[in-house]
């Protein structure tokens, strides 16, 4: 099979629990560490798949990478090429085809429930979800919803929380976390985690009952990995 691409934005926001995911399937994969200035292909020539992590900046921000994989995004999607964005990685896929990513109301950082928005568009991919189920946030900003785009989960505050448009995949939450990755995310970003508030939380919060946490969002990231990668070619 071809390789999938993934792209690192930040150090600390590594692939996480997707690459746990691709290698239990054998699925071949590809770390472009952008923050190590590895060179971003020009072409989505040869690649089965495009999963986007997460990262502190602003897609808005004069950032000469940001365009490159935008690039590849509209390329990939052109191709029926699957494409799966986590927070950063979802604003890059809605401002790739034509979105726009502006502030949200609040930050959203922690353990907090999303609802699943049911519709035409969101069959096979919301299989065997509950109604309302707990994910993990660190965000500021949000995205809108591009041309022809289906929103399945939506929070109390933030109503775009993914959306699916063919075989592309976009979170604004995080379900490629680890204990690793809280506790990283939770130590670099202490000065955010303040106010404590009812959409912030605090690093005892971020922490508590991490193991339980993980493995019922893995369950979750379980059953949306598998839906992305039947579009694998």
């Amino acid at each position: 099979m071809k390789e999938i691409l993934i792209t690192r934005h930040a150090a600390h926001e590594g692939p996480g629990y997707v690459a746990d995911y691709l290698d239990r399937h054998r699925l071949p994969h590809r770390l472009i560490r952008v923050d190590r200035n590895d060179p971003i292909p020009s072409s989505i020539d040869g690649v089965s798949g495009l999963v986007l992590m997460g990262g502190p900046m602003s897609v808005n921000d004069p950032l000469p990478w940001i365009s490159r994989i935008e690039n590849l995004v509209r390329q990939a999607v052109a191709a029926d090429i699957p494409v799966l964005g986590h927070c950063l990685g979802g604003q890059l896929i809605s401002k790739a085809l034509g979105g726009a990513i502006v502030k949200n109301p609040v930050k959203e950082i922690g353990w907090l429930p999303v609802s699943r928005v049911d519709g035409p568009g969101a069959q096979g991919w919301l299989d065997g979800l509950p109604g309302e189920f707990e994910v993990f946030h660190w965000h500021g900003e949000t995205f809108s919803l591009p041309a022809g785009a289906t929103r399945i989960l939506a929070s109390r505050a933030c109503a775009n929380q993914a959306f699916v448009i063919g075989k592309t995949l976009a979170f604004q939450c995080h379900v490629e976390m680890t204990a690793g990755l809280v506790r990283d995310w939770a130590r670099i970003g202490a000065g955010e985690l303040a106010p404590v508030c009812a959409t912030v939380q605090d690093t005892r919060m971020l922490t508590a009952d991490l193991d339980a946490r993980l493995q019922r969002l893995h369950s979750v990231a379980d059953k949306f990995y598998d839906r992305w990668i039947e579009g694998l070619s």
